[in-house]
């Protein structure tokens, strides 16, 4: 059977395509081979994501780029539910056609405008290319979906070794980096007094602050325990003073957004929230650790023991926030030392600092 470019770029190429900006960038110009005078076009997918409903690629033929458009939520205005259709208008040309890559429930739709209207030949091609794209961008929102799912739940770096194939007991990777450990105040008493539904609220305002914190100054958090939240921010790309200096920087984003935050909990007549955090520089082993059948990537290490023991004297010491020796001595921020103190499990005293108020 003989088949059109963009056709044959469907049924034998299109299922290795990486992401929906190469599929509509790829496919786009295949059109184009064809004959057909594209001046835009728009692939739109649903996005099994926590915060993004949906993803739509829009390529302009001008230039040969795509732009990506995340919708956060379904909008109550319905003009704001088709920014394809929106965008392909707004190219001027008036002649637009849009087609479902396959079935309601998989929300994805291709849309083209031209410089001429369509002839029945390039409509009809146009409809097939819709049909034959629907197994390909299948396969691409499962890969997507896979992705977001392990990233969401994971973590970008033990998602990326996962995806990677490693989902096997092993011992992994020696990261050196900024180590942070945060733990929130008082939440037995508060699990006690308040609701449940109340708590998880007050635990995901927290969450937010503290990793919304990390990941804007480029740390990722690995974990969450509890009510704690154990983060890093990798020595590699940048040297060990930009990285403690980043985490810094993080925890001082944090408290401004709690206090933000508990401002807005005394209008409601909630208590305040507080949480303490340690930082430490070293190296820690991250890897699957478990049951055969059940693993976790899990951080283990000296490192480890101690930003967790080293956050428990805050409370004793007065202080909301913890530096090690280790930290300091790579800083460029300035902090106030407290002397060498013992911590539980760690066989030498560490050195403590505070960061100047």
């Amino acid at each position: 059977m003989r088949l059109t470019s963009a056709l044959s770029f469907l049924v034998d190429e299109a299922i290795d395509v990486p992401d929906g900006d190469a599929f509509l960038t790829t496919l786009a110009a295949r059109l184009v081979s064809d004959g057909v005078a594209l001046t835009g076009g728009a692939l739109t997918q649903a996005a099994p994501h926590p915060v993004i409903e949906r993803r739509t690629w829009l390529w302009r033929a001008d230039t040969g780029r795509v732009i990506e458009a995340l919708d956060l939520a379904r909008s109550a205005d319905p003009a704001q539910n088709h920014v394809a259709r929106n965008w392909l208008d707004g190219l001027g040309t008036g002649v637009i056609q849009e087609d479902p890559a396959g079935g309601p429930s998989d929300g994805a739709m291709l849309g083209w405008a031209a410089s001429r209207p369509f002839s029945g030949a390039e409509s009809e091609l146009l409809r097939e290319v819709a049909r034959f794209a629907a197994a390909p961008l299948a396969l691409l929102a499962a890969r997507s979906t896979l992705a977001t799912l392990l990233t969401t739940y994971l973590g970008r770096r033990s998602a990326a070794q996962v995806l990677a194939g490693r989902s096997r007991r092993e011992p992994g990777e020696i990261i050196r980096a900024a180590l942070l450990y945060a733990d929130l105040r008082g939440f037995t008493e508060l699990s006690e007094a308040t609701e449940a539904r109340e708590v998880i609220v007050a635990l995901d305002a927290w969450f937010d602050r503290i990793a919304g914190a990390v990941h804007a100054f480029g740390g990722e958090v690995l974990k969450f325990i509890g009510d704690g939240v154990l983060a890093i921010f990798p020595v590699g790309e940048r040297n060990a003073a930009a990285a403690c200096d980043a985490a810094l920087r993080a925890v001082a984003a944090a408290r401004a957004g709690m206090d933000h935050l508990n401002r807005a909990r005394a209008t409601q007549d909630v208590a305040p929230l507080s949480f303490g955090t340690a930082l430490h520089l070293g190296e820690m082993l991250w890897g699957n650790i478990g049951t055969a059948d059940r693993l976790d990537f899990t951080a283990i290490g000296p490192a480890v023991n101690l930003v967790s023991r080293l956050e428990g004297l805050c409370r004793p010491l007065g202080q909301t926030v913890l530096v090690s020796g280790t930290f300091a001595a790579e800083t460029t921020q300035l902090l106030i030392p407290l002397g060498e103190h013992g911590l539980r499990g760690i066989a030498a005293p560490c050195a403590v600092f505070a960061p100047q108020p």
